[in-house]
């Protein structure tokens, strides 16, 4: 209840909470406002907005409602940010949750393999991985999470070297109680609230990847997502610029609504800033 409280103190995690409620808001109606493919032809192309009732944000180069193609975008960008995120996350909090446990040579192992992945940018090797495994929305989602796991690793990986020795913890080896049971029930909890935070910039990351691959025409082209139609306006952009500038905006607007969220729950579960 005072995380709650210390959250809706912050203006700008108001604003950000607010802000991703719409993009969800989009995301759930899409379906029933535009109960049409978004895809599908729907007038005539390149109409600009707000110039005819029908085409409220106008038609791209192709004659499809940019409108449209906005909202049901919406479910693409949280459909992928959450599930990448989810993948980042898990993936991220056992190999860290290992290797600042038991420490040795498991956390030396462990920290190479990390290493190994963070050679390459993380763009660089999300096109390998496209390349090699196709551009299916279920495969580009797997592959932004396997690419942005290595943060999180590390982040989990502090929290248990300082928590692995406190007092909690000695108790509980005392007390018989197994490694399993000493990180998934004693030292996870409380290192999880640094790592809850993080997600948010995973997947503000997460969307930007999926974006940037689409606009290089390199994602799910069947799917009516942000990143495809300012790929789609990359070809008229000195002309009829607000074909890519209407979904940049979105994108901007729910990887801003995700930062600002996730700066609102830092401020709240970070302990230090509780007399604030």
């Amino acid at each position: 209840m005072d995380a709650i409280k210390r959250y809706f103190r912050s203006p700008a995690a108001i604003v950000g909470l607010l802000l991703l409620l719409v993009v969800i808001g989009m995301a759930i109606s899409a379906g029933w406002i535009y109960p049409r493919d978004p895809l599908a032809l729907a007038g005539r192309p390149l109409i600009w907005p707000f110039s005819n009732p029908r085409f409220l944000l106008g038609t791209d180069n192709s004659g499809r409602d940019i409108a449209a193609q906005i909202f049901y975008g919406a479910r693409i960008a949280l459909l992928i940010g959450g599930a990448a995120t989810a993948i980042a996350i898990v993936i991220g909090v056992l190999i860290g949750a290992f290797a600042g446990y038991f420490g040795g040579w498991v956390d030396t192992v462990l920290m190479r393999i990390t290493e190994a992945f963070q050679i390459l940018p993380n763009f660089v090797l999300l096109l390998v991985l496209v390349a090699v495994f196709g551009s299916t929305l279920t495969t580009v989602t797997i592959a932004v999470g396997i690419v942005s796991w290595p943060a999180p690793a590390r982040l989990t990986r502090a929290e248990f070297l300082s928590l692995r020795n406190r007092e909690f913890v000695q108790a509980g080896r005392t007390l018989g109680m197994k490694d399993l049971q000493l990180i998934l029930g004693e030292i996870l909890p409380n290192a999880l609230p640094p790592v809850i935070v993080y997600a948010s910039v995973v997947m503000s990351v997460a969307i930007l990847l999926e974006s940037a691959l689409a606009f290089l025409r390199l994602s799910d082209p069947n799917v009516a997502s942000w990143g495809n139609l300012i790929g789609l306006g990359r070809d008229v952009l000195r002309v009829q610029w607000y074909v890519a500038a209407i979904p940049g905006i979105a994108i901007l607007i729910t990887v801003l609504a995700v930062s600002l969220v996730g700066q609102g729950l830092n401020d709240a579960l970070n302990p230090r800033l509780k007399g604030r």
